[in-house]
């Protein structure tokens, strides 16, 4: 559970008023496996065909969905559900974020985690977690921007990061798209 960040505070100004998650599907999951992030980002987050089979083998503990912003399939997002970590409990939170390379810096990463902490606030739960690798692409800014707080834990070689819910985090699932949003990548 890793992320990636990649900014364009110059890009597309439009306001996104078609994004959504979607359900992978026998339709979509071609499309899916074909998200590409930018090359520099791939050594900070697994491909999509690795979530989905981690998906699967998960079951009920993960939720992988598409990005669309109308009809353009734009990223793809998967969070955990309760899972045991690392010897601390059970937590939820953003477990993979992959915006294709040629649709950052439009707002889909920031509508991925807000998308996500709705879910689950939807589901009862309070805090939300994501971790990521640190460095140069690493997009910690971009985490602490949503309100995500660095816990001092790590897991593996990556920085974890805490969403408290009740206090309205990641403000809801509006839509993103604003000059100098930032998107990314997740994932390990």
């Amino acid at each position: 559970m890793s992320t990636n960040e990649e900014t364009d505070a110059g890009t597309d100004t439009r306001a996104t008023t078609g994004l959504r998650l979607e359900p992978v599907t026998p339709d979509t999951v071609d499309a899916a496996i074909d998200l590409r992030v930018h090359p520099h980002q791939e050594d900070n987050v697994a491909p999509v065909v690795r979530s989905l089979a981690e998906a699967y083998a998960y079951g009920d503990g993960a939720w992988p969905r598409l990005i669309f912003d109308g009809d353009r399939l734009v990223g793809f997002l998967m969070a955990f559900l309760d899972l045991p970590w690392d010897g601390a409990g059970r937590r939820s939170g953003l477990w993979r974020l992959n915006i294709d390379a040629g649709q950052q810096g439009k707002g889909y990463g920031r509508y991925a985690v807000r998308a996500v902490a709705e879910e689950l606030r939807r589901r009862g739960t309070d805090e939300m977690y994501v971790t990521w690798h640190q460095g140069e692409h690493g997009p910690g800014a971009f985490y602490r921007g949503l309100g995500f707080r660095e816990t001092g834990e790590m897991s593996g070689d990556q920085a974890v990061g805490l969403l408290d819910l009740r206090d309205g985090g990641a403000g809801g699932a509006s839509n993103g798209g604003a000059r100098g949003d930032s998107d990314g990548v997740s994932g390990t």
